[in-house]
Formats: structure tokens, sequence, C-alpha cells
């Protein structure tokens, strides 16, 4: 607790952590909101719903699969401040773009022909701006940070981040509802400050030889695969994260038409859905830091992503049992929190989350520490390409269920049954931790 007590008073850690935070929250505001507004404001028809809640998913995921070989070697090439501060200023204009999407379709003006793509588009284009801050994120931290407050560091961008999606998602809800124009406002205020915030990040220059960059994305993230999944506990680490946020991003298609038709609430009870699973993965994030007394292990991996299936299982039946006394009319937080069950459903969420949240942070640290500094962002690039070409498996898997009519609350046992691998590969990369630790 003191070392990360002692990080958030450090120039080298707090820009950083604070410029990270103010772009989650303006990402989860921005996406949460768009997709909650339309889901509830424009369509009307379950399938329909979670097959656009899938879409804008997987138009989020898909810059990660196609450019991440591109800004791991950015990131390893380049001055990794000057990246953080480009891509910065580039998302004043994307969100731009994205406040005259929500004007439109507040106001009615081309809804389906102008309005819907135009978020569609910014979202895209939000994907892009994560893609290339994604290995920067972590790879900076062993660059700036002691090697005994790389897993501190670690849990508090993690839980940092979560906390952010909190915040987005806490304001998202209303303003899904509030055509006022407020989220339009927000989105652009909020990009301008992160810029002026970056602006305060020490430099990171490269730590190796300069190499030529190779713009041939397909061949460059071929190549970084092949040349990161050899390392045995990193593969491990990368299949683990990656069977992760497909669950992750399973769950979050389904919050939103789950919460409409499933349960009859409104947009806000939806947001709090996305809420308490934010809660809980900074729950787990500081948690595990605090069992592992900041060493880089593997050791709660594999139980605590069993935990989090049993806590899924029980989302479903909690969910199933709701369905026996459902409301006529959408319920308001008060009146969902009022409802028998809901408190059990709360509760199943927490623990998915924190479970989820211990169960992922440590493999984050281990790619940033089991391979040499100078080639730290492009581990956690080939991290990203793998990642996201799963979660878009995933995002595809639940567009073909809605569209096959399977009900929402049945998907959620897809999730359940991801977590059985997840154990499996956890369990395989501490027994390789172990085996390497005996060897040394």
């Amino acid at each position: 607790m003191a070392t990360t007590t002692n990080l958030l008073r450090q120039r080298r850690f707090l820009p950083l952590f604070v410029t990270q935070l103010f772009n989650a929250f303006n990402d989860n505001l921005y996406k949460t909101t768009m997709v909650l507004f339309v889901v509830y404001a424009v369509y009307n028809d379950e399938s329909t719903e979670a097959s656009f809640s899938a879409l804008a998913s997987a138009l989020f995921i898909i810059p990660f699969f196609l450019l991440s070989a591109l800004a791991g070697q950015l990131a390893d090439m380049r001055d990794k401040a000057k990246i953080i501060r480009t891509v910065k200023a580039c998302e004043i204009g994307l969100m731009i773009i994205g406040a005259t999407g929500l004007y439109f379709a507040y106001n009615g003006i081309l809804v389906h022909s102008v309005a819907i793509p135009l978020l569609l588009l910014a979202l895209l284009l939000t994907g892009i701006q994560s893609t290339f801050l994604g290995p920067i994120k972590y790879a900076i931290l062993p660059q700036h940070l002691k090697k005994e407050e790389v897993l501190a560091g670690t849990g508090l961008v993690e839980a940092g981040t979560y906390v952010a999606i909190l915040g987005g998602t806490i304001l998202a809800g209303p303003l899904a509802v509030d055509y006022t124009g407020w989220a339009a406002i927000g989105i652009i205020i909020t990009a301008c400050i992160g810029y002026l915030v970056s602006r305060q990040i020490p430099a990171a220059p490269p730590m190796g030889e300069v190499e030529k960059l190779d713009w041939n994305i397909l061949r460059a993230s071929f190549n970084l695969i092949r040349d990161t999944m050899h390392i045995r506990d990193v593969f491990y680490a990368i299949l683990a994260i990656s069977f992760f946020w497909t669950i992750g991003a399973v769950l979050f298609i389904q919050f939103p038409p789950l919460a409409k038709n499933t349960i009859m609430a409104s947009p806000e009870v939806a947001s709090l859905f996305l809420v308490v699973f934010s809660i809980g993965v900074a729950i787990g994030s500081v948690a595990v830091n605090a069992l592992l007394k900041g060493k880089v292990s593997a050791r709660y991996s594999p139980v605590s992503v069993l935990f989090m299936g049993g806590f899924v299982v029980a989302f479903y039946l909690v969910c199933k049992a709701w369905q026996t006394d459902l409301p006529t009319e959408l319920l308001n937080i008060g009146e969902f929190l009022a409802w028998p069950m809901a408190t059990a459903m709360l509760l199943c969420l927490l623990g998915i989350s924190v479970a989820g949240g211990m169960f992922v942070v440590p493999l984050y640290a281990f790619l940033t520490t089991r391979v040499a500094p100078e080639k730290a962002s492009r581990t956690i690039a080939a991290n990203n390409i793998v990642n996201s070409g799963a979660m878009v498996a995933g995002s595809l898997v639940a567009m073909g269920m809605s569209a096959a009519g399977i009900p929402i609350a049945e998907q959620v046992l897809l999730c359940a049954a991801m977590c059985l691998v997840s154990a499996w590969l956890g369990w395989k990369l501490y027994s390789v931790e172990r085996e390497l630790a005996a060897q040394a």
C-alpha cells in the first residue's frame, strides 16, 4: 500500500495515470451513451438491439487486430510520451465527430442515414486511438518504475481504468435519455483536458536499437506474434488474457439488451450493471497486488477465474428466476433495487468482476517483466492482436446467437464455459512459472 501511495505522488507515474484515466473515462462515456441511446430510443427489437451492441463492440475492437503490430513498433522505436500526446491531440477531432453524431441523433436529424454512421465512425476512430495507446500504458511502466513497483503500477493503471469506466458509465445512463447535448459537450471537453495532462508525462525514448518500421500490417502482425509467443510464460499469459477479454466483451455486449428485455429495466439500470462490473475489477486489481505482495505471479489466477465462472452461472440462475415475476414497465434504479432478487443479481455481477480483476492483473505484469524492456511495447501489442481477434470472434458468436433467436440470458452461459478454458490456461502458466523458478 505504501508503494501504491508513493507512486501517486511521483511525476514519473501520476501524469500517465491521470491521462489513462481521462482516456478510459471519455471512451466509455461516449460508447456507453451512444449504445444505450440507440438501444433504448432508436430500436425496439431484442435481436436488433443485441446485434447493434455487438457491431459497436466489434468496430471498437477491429483496429486492435489490424494495427497493434504497427502501434507496438512505434512505441518501442519512438518516444512513448510523444506518441501519447499526438494520439490525445487526435482524440479532440474524433470526439467532435462523435459529438456531431450525438447532436443529430438527439434531435432526430437523419438518424439512420447520417447520425448512426457518424456515431459508429467515431467509435471506430476511438478504437484506433486506443490501439496506439494500448502498448504504451503498460510498457512504459518498467521504463519509469523500479522493478518492485511494476506490479503495483500495473494494478493502479488497471484499477484507475475501471474507476474511470465507472465514472463514464454513471454519467452515460442519464445522458443517454437527456437530449440537451451535455454528452456531446462533455466528450470534447474531456478530450481537451486529457491532452493537456498528457503534456506532463516525462520523456520515454527508445531503450534499444531503433529498427526500421514494417508498414505491411499483415506481415508485421504475423512476425510479431511469432517472435513473442515462443516464450512459454508469455504465451500462456497472452492466451489467458485473450479468453478473459472475450468473456468481458460478450458480457458487455449482453448487458444493455439484457437489462431492457430480460430484466425490464431503464438505461440507468443498464449503466448500473456496468458500474458494478467496473467497481469489481478495480477491487480485484488492488486486492491481488496485496495478496501477492508485489511479486509477479499467476498463483491466484486459476482459482480466481473458476470463481468468476461460478458467479456467471449464479447470475444466469438469478436472471431465470427474475423472469418468473417480470415487471410490466421499465424499472428505474430505485424500483429495480426494491425488486426481489436485485441484490442477488448485483452481488453476482460484483463477484464476476472482482474475480476477473484478480485473474487478469498479474498476467499483464508478466508481459512487461518477462521480456527485454526494449521489446515490452511489442509484447503488449502482440497480446492486443490475439486479444482483439478473440474478442471479435466472441462478438460474432454473440451476434450469431442473437440472430439464431437464442435468448440473451442463455448466452450468458457461454461465458461460464469459457472460464473453464481460462482456468486451465492460468494453471498452465503457473506450472511454467514454478518450473522456471526451480531452474533459476
